[in-house]
């Protein structure tokens, strides 16, 4: 294996902290020390109701989306997918990025740093979060229309849901998206397409 198939992920804990004189935010690496503060009686009425709505909102998912696929492409990136995962005072905010030539160390701590910075501008989560930038992985699990396109070429397993003829798991090579069917290369020529409703499970398979 490359020493870049595979980047260490690079982690960032932001904690929140409400005052009297409004949101204080920290960031400390891999570890943090304190805990979020709800406003005390003193602080201002408005402001806690400001940051009490806050709190109870969701994360908007495809605005972090669509600042990580601008800073990805302005560093010569692409972004592979978002996730956001955990409670609201304590959630994980995952980013996955690929080039061509792998993606190294390099590229998650450019990544992190740009995203930091913007998350600090746009601040979508009402309290702590981390945040975790990686490569995809070898054996990479597959759910979105643009990860089958751009791991196009790469050897998969399926798992069908209701197979009616032939079997349930199946191992080829993705063959892209076509008309919204994932594309199957199965070998000697044959491939298959699939509604996404129709695959329940989908893989990387390490070569």
């Amino acid at each position: 294996m490359a020493e870049n198939d595979v980047c260490p992920s690079l982690a960032i804990d932001v904690i929140k902290s409400y005052t009297n004189h409004g949101v204080v935010k920290w960031a400390k690496a891999h570890f943090f020390v304190g805990t979020p503060v709800c406003p005390g009686p003193r602080s201002s009425p408005r402001l806690f109701q400001r940051d009490r709505k806050r709190f109870f909102m969701a994360v908007d998912v495809e605005l972090i989306r669509n600042m990580a696929a601008r800073v990805a492409a302005s560093e010569g990136l692409t972004l592979v997918d978002v996730e956001v995962k955990g409670g609201r005072t304590n959630q994980l905010l995952r980013i996955y990025i690929d080039k061509p030539s792998g993606v190294s160390h390099a590229d998650c701590q450019t990544m992190s740093e740009q995203m930091s910075a913007l998350l600090d501008v746009e601040d979508p989560f009402p309290g702590r979060y981390m945040l975790e930038v990686s490569s995809p992985g070898l054996d990479r699990q597959l759910s979105r229309p643009s990860e089958f396109e751009w791991f196009a070429g790469r050897r998969a397993r399926l798992v069908l849901r209701d197979a009616v003829e032939g079997p349930k798991v199946i191992d080829g090579r993705l063959a892209g998206v076509e008309s919204g069917r994932v594309r199957f290369d199965l070998g000697a020529g044959e491939i298959r397409e699939y509604r996404l409703d129709e695959i329940s499970k989908a893989r990387l398979v390490p070569e």
